[in-house]
């Protein structure tokens, strides 16, 4: 029971992401550059203490927080938030996260496959389902989404799957998530300067983007690696497939926005192909 609890507050930290970036960016209160950059230093600090709780790291310092990270991870790091910021100026809560869940499953797949890697008759037809309702999703029509918005999600979905593969061999994830998120803040105040003629933000937007980072990315992540070294990974992988789910049941609840017939279908096509290809055929 309690596994199953932590795993629910888990999959709720993900989905409010989407929920809070939304939000803050569809309101207006802040830029997507300031929204990313506070998101990340924010969870930066809040994984930094975190980590100095645990027994290895007391007494230890901000270097050694960083040595833990990896520049090329980091830039994995810094292009998804930025991506999943900025596509959430013109697409709904539903859609933004069902196209970066979308995204991140076929980064792995198609990872797993380029790696020799060779899926029975079940992945392959989950697979094809997967891809075919992303493109379904991106067609044109009345009720597609911005394909600017689309395309930097998907970007950041890509992005965060290739972070996801980098972390695999991880000895110790907290650790080098922490370290990531450090190394990502000269990344990020680079692309300040590049959007100093868009900057602007009230407290709202402030405190929505500390909430995402601290609250949802920080304590969100810790909480995934309590709970995912407890579980198969194909039970991981799986119990993700809410998250879409979670972010448009937030949308409609919080913002209004609708779920048109067309996301419906091919959340169904996308998420259902997920699930063929995670979860194992009985033996």
């Amino acid at each position: 029971m309690k596994l199953i609890l932590l795993t629910s507050l888990t999959m709720l930290a993900f989905a409010a992401n989407s929920v809070l970036c939304r939000m803050a960016l569809a309101g207006e209160s802040i830029d997507a550059a300031s929204f990313t950059a506070i998101r990340l230093a924010s969870g930066a600090v809040m994984l930094a203490i975190l980590l100095l709780f645990r027994a290895e790291f007391r007494g230890k310092n901000r270097h050694h927080i960083l040595r833990s990270g990896s520049w090329h991870s980091a830039g994995w790091l810094c292009l998804y938030a930025t991506g999943f910021s900025f596509a959430y100026l013109s697409v709904s809560t539903a859609t933004g996260a069902l196209i970066l869940f979308g995204a991140v499953q076929l980064t792995m797949m198609t990872a797993s496959l380029i790696s020799g890697e060779r899926p029975g008759m079940q992945a392959w037809i989950g697979y094809s389902m997967a891809v075919a309702g992303m493109v379904f999703l991106l067609l044109p029509g009345a009720s597609a989404p911005s394909l600017w918005g689309a395309l930097l999600m998907a970007i950041a979905g890509a992005a965060w799957g290739m972070y996801s593969l980098r972390g695999r061999d991880s000895n110790n994830p907290m650790a080098q998530t922490a370290g990531n998120f450090l190394l990502t803040l000269p990344m990020s105040a680079v692309m300040l300067l590049f959007s100093l003629n868009r900057i602007h933000g009230n407290i709202d937007g402030v405190m929505l983007a500390i909430a995402s980072g601290a609250l949802a990315s920080g304590l969100g992540y810790a909480l995934w690696y309590h709970v995912v070294s407890r579980m198969s990974g194909a039970t991981a992988a799986t119990v993700q497939l809410s998250v879409p789910l979670l972010a448009a049941a937030g949308g409609m609840l919080i913002m209004q926005e609708p779920v048109t017939m067309r996301l419906l279908l091919t959340g169904i096509m996308i998420l259902g192909g997920i699930a063929l290809v995670t979860m194992k055929r009985p033996a």
